[in-house]
């Protein structure tokens, strides 16, 4: 298995209805009630060295055709649970590395006797639906068959994937896993470490995991004591694996700028790409790309943001919040003008300074890394 940078090349359901915790919500009293034990989820995985995880979860995940003379393509393989998947074709490379953003091919694949060999073959038309809550009614494009769909067969044992083409060829594609360039980017002179593993002070909950260190929601919301206005921030993140979930099941969270504009997480892995998705200005703009990496894979946002700004004598706003959002070190998101708060944002005007959240939404989510550098 090879092990990538990305970066501007590569080789690279039902919604939890919870209501928000408002960040006022338990103040300094937070601190004195953090989240001491893990809970327990059922089906869903937090860990990929955890000796119970499904061996479908080790099938899951990307290939890239390698070779000089090799067709340039490759395939990511979502794992939808017991030994069912689909694996969506990208000629030209990955998403963001060589894929032309237009042309995709489905395949949907089963275990047959061996539980860790997978074998696919094309798509068919039938009941499907994006996001489909049966494996066989499961499309990973809104459109079926998606745009340049071909009839590709392939199979795989999580090394190696073989891929037939409509034309008789065989290509091999080897697995690989795709890391940001800018996980474990140190904090610049100046910065604000919010997070790097030693305590939560910062924060108004949350739990250190005692042998990763990594900072847990444990389902809950989790807020900055202080307050930002414009600012770059650096995060990492780590989506749970849980392959019966479909849709926002899949560790729904959000990453909140002021706590006013939500930058969706997710484990949308493969799929479009859109607002509610990894990446995506919830219900407001999708991503460019989508740059969102297998679950529990360590993902990376750089933020840069610009609050709103309002007239302190009419009280108007006068200027738009901006944002330019890199998920796994591509720009998704360039300078994109915000005109209006996302669901879940605290009440009070826009164009005030306001904290950082960590969305739980009843999902395990966990982060590190984490530090802001202000600006005027």
């Amino acid at each position: 298995m090879s092990v990538l940078r990305v970066g501007t090349l590569f080789v690279c359901g039902l919604a939890l209805l919870l209501v928000p915790i408002s960040p006022d919500a338990g103040g300094a009293d937070d601190t004195k009630k953090k989240d001491k034990q893990p809970r327990k989820w059922k089906g869903v995985w937090t860990d990929p060295r955890d000796s119970t995880i499904p061996s479908d979860f080790a099938l899951q995940g990307e290939y890239v055709s390698e070779g000089k003379n090799a067709e340039k393509i490759a395939v990511q393989v979502i794992a939808l649970s017991e030994g069912a998947f689909q694996a969506v074709v990208y000629p030209g490379g990955l998403p963001g590395a060589g894929w032309d953003g237009k042309n995709r091919s489905l395949m949907d694949g089963k275990t047959p006797s061996d539980p860790k060999k997978v074998a696919f073959k094309p798509a068919v038309k039938g009941k499907r639906s994006y996001k489909g809550r049966k494996p066989e009614e499961f499309s990973a494009t809104q459109k079926f068959p998606p745009t340049g769909h071909k009839e590709y067969s392939a199979t795989s044992d999580g090394t190696t994937l073989v891929l037939q083409t409509p034309e008789g060829k065989t290509i091999n594609l080897k697995k690989t896993t795709r890391q940001s360039p800018t996980l474990g980017k140190k904090p610049p002179e100046g910065a604000i470490v919010l997070f790097n593993g030693t305590d939560t002070r910062e924060w108004t909950r949350g739990r250190i995991d005692s042998t990763t260190k990594a900072l847990h929601t444990d389902g809950n919301d989790l807020h900055t004591k202080r307050k930002f206005n414009n600012y770059t921030v650096h995060l990492e993140f780590m989506t749970p694996y849980r392959p019966t979930g479909r849709d926002q099941e899949r560790g729904n969270s959000g990453f909140y700028q002021v706590n006013r504009y939500e930058v969706q997480i997710l484990d949308s892995f493969g799929l479009e790409g859109k607002n509610n998705e990894c990446g995506g200005l919830y219900s407001l703009k999708d991503s460019k790309v989508n740059m969102c990496l297998p679950p529990l894979t360590w993902q990376s946002y750089d933020i840069d943001f610009t609050n709103a700004v309002v007239d302190e004598k009419s009280g108007k706003k006068t200027k738009n919040a901006r944002i330019t959002i890199r998920l796994n070190g591509v720009v998704i998101h360039d300078d994109v003008e915000i005109k209006g708060k996302t669901g879940g944002a605290r009440s009070d005007p826009e164009g005030t300074p306001g904290q950082l959240q960590l969305q739980g939404h009843g999902n395990p989510l966990q982060f590190r890394n984490i530090w802001i550098v202000e600006r005027k």
